[in-house]
């Protein structure tokens, strides 16, 4: 059974650098295969799709988030990693990495996602 963690500081402060790293346990062969998406939730809002990883290594971001976001593979650590800079007042949000078999560009629906996180809480204060 694939499992997906979320890990990261709770509290990052204003315009500085976010980092998470979502760990993947119990994959086997097709997960090889697969994308490896971001996906947060801000307070009393929905889910916003923010970008994902190919299995190649392609990756593709939410345009308003582009400029700002980074998504690696760290294959040697079984993880794939979100990168958010400069984070602001907006970036709150409960954080999810999510896997799927099919490439769904801007997909939040959980049902499009074969592998979905727990979420880890991420404030912004100073």
């Amino acid at each position: 059974q694939v499992q997906l963690q979320e890990s990261g500081p709770g509290l990052v402060k204003p315009s500085h650098t976010l980092f998470l790293a979502c760990t993947v346990s119990g994959a086997s062969g097709p997960t090889a295969f697969y994308y490896w998406a971001w996906i947060r939730q801000p307070p009393g809002k929905g889910l916003e799709w923010m970008g994902v990883i190919s299995y190649t290594g392609s990756t593709y971001y939410r345009p308003s988030l582009k400029s700002r976001t980074s998504i690696a593979r760290d294959t040697s650590k079984n993880q794939f990693t979100l990168q958010l800079l400069s984070v602001t007042p907006e970036d709150p949000a409960v954080y999810y990495c999510a896997a799927s078999k099919t490439l769904s560009l801007g997909a939040t629906d959980k049902n499009r996602y074969d592998y979905w996180g727990q979420g880890t809480q991420v404030t912004v204060s100073s």
